[in-house]
């Protein structure tokens, strides 16, 4: 018999997120736009309530924002995705709160929603793309990012894809890592063909809506 709530949801996890000084590298000459270290994934205890992981999801910092990090493996069909549809399209979507406030139910102006998308994109609807959206019922919403301002690549690997971007502090509001070293996180990657990934608890929980459901991203140097 399944357990009521899923494992996962009785605890609590603070996940270390390493500092690397070399992201960005939008340069024509660097292949990655990030390459963050094993020690940025972050462990999703998935083994707890008997999932497997089809997505290494890596976040890093410094002191001009957070870089992100992902690859999926295990595919056999190419992802899908349309620009129009975001919501259906592989990918990942990442909310991020700089002031950790894990007490309120309900999203604040340090609460964000960026989601990354691999294809859907462009005139063609073949080009990587990504998002911003507000967090419904938040008490305040964050302000837009510009888009335009945010480095994003998508690449294919064999078996799958890989996400890389770096959310420039500007886009990221309050973001103040001398201050609040410890941010709210949580990450869900969909994928039409290996079904959903999530940091913690599944759709059974309003994670979206809720930041009290999210994890602790703690900004360490060493």
């Amino acid at each position: 018999m399944p357990p009521i709530v899923p494992n996962r949801f009785l605890v609590r996890v603070c996940h270390p997120c390493p500092f690397v000084t070399d992201a960005p590298r939008d340069t024509d000459e660097d292949e990655h736009l990030v390459e963050l270290p094993d020690t940025a994934q972050l462990d999703n205890f998935a083994a707890l309530d008997e999932k497997d992981n089809f997505a290494d999801v890596r976040l890093a910092w410094n002191d001009f924002g957070l870089a992100v990090q992902v690859e999926v493996r295990g595919k056999s069909q190419l992802p899908v995705g349309d620009a129009d549809k975001p919501s259906g399209s592989d990918g990942l979507r990442l909310w991020i709160d700089t002031r950790d406030a894990r007490a309120s139910h309900r999203g604040s102006r340090y609460c964000h929603q960026f989601a990354f998308f691999p294809t859907g994109g462009g005139a063609d609807k073949d080009e990587p793309f990504l998002t911003q959206s507000k967090i419904n019922r938040a008490l305040q919403d964050a302000p837009m990012a510009n888009l335009a301002d945010v480095p994003f690549r998508a690449h294919r690997v064999k078996g799958g894809y890989r996400l890389e971007a770096f959310l420039p502090a500007a886009a990221l509001n309050g973001y103040d890592p001398q201050e609040h070293p410890r941010l709210g996180v949580y990450y869900c990657v969909r994928d039409q063909e290996l079904g959903d990934q999530f940091l913690s608890v599944g759709w059974e929980f309003p994670f979206g809506d809720d930041p009290s459901l999210w994890g602790v991203l703690e900004l360490v140097k060493s």
